[in-house]
């Protein structure tokens, strides 16, 4: 007796099936979706934002590290702040998924900050910013948990675009 109710039950839905599919029967209303599909060929990845927290201590810099994530397709601005301690409570609020931080800031300097995020989200990827040269810089990098340096001269959509490509492999 089971065996028979489980194919009338598996019949009957293929039915309701094929009658939605030529138009026959009426689409269930309890399974739509409330939001718009992705559009054609775009993944997962493609459709979700880059979340980006940005961390400099000089208002003009912020705001030209904005319009630079702005300028970057598939990434948006969620935080803004001038100090590492903020960097590091506003990350644990936020959880972006990219930090772009200044070395030099006041309080705790961008390389405490970076091990500080970074030791409690490892997922975290945080790109340090510098006017100094990555050649000298490279020491100090290793010790400080970053993903990565980016000297603020050569900063830009493709250069942020390439980081993050690289960091998230």
């Amino acid at each position: 007796m089971p065996s028979r109710i489980r194919k009338l039950s598996s019949a009957s839905t293929t039915l309701i099936g094929i009658g939605q599919r030529i138009g026959l029967a009426a689409p269930f209303r309890w399974c739509r979706h409330p939001w718009p599909p992705p559009p054609r060929g775009a993944t997962l990845l493609a459709t979700m934002a880059v979340l980006v927290l940005i961390c400099d201590d000089q208002a003009a810099f912020r705001a030209a590290a904005r319009e630079v994530v702005n300028a970057t397709d598939g990434f948006q601005v969620v935080g803004e702040v001038e100090s590492g301690e903020e960097s590091v409570v506003l990350a644990g609020r936020l959880h972006p998924d990219l930090v772009l931080m200044d070395v030099h800031l006041p309080g705790i300097d961008g390389l405490e900050a970076s091990r500080r995020i970074r030791a409690a989200d490892a997922k975290v990827v945080v790109v340090l910013l510098s006017t100094y040269d990555s050649a000298e810089f490279a020491a100090r990098l290793a010790g400080s948990g970053a993903n990565a340096f980016i000297s603020k001269m050569a900063f830009g959509p493709d250069g942020l675009s390439d980081v993050w490509a690289r960091s998230i492999v």
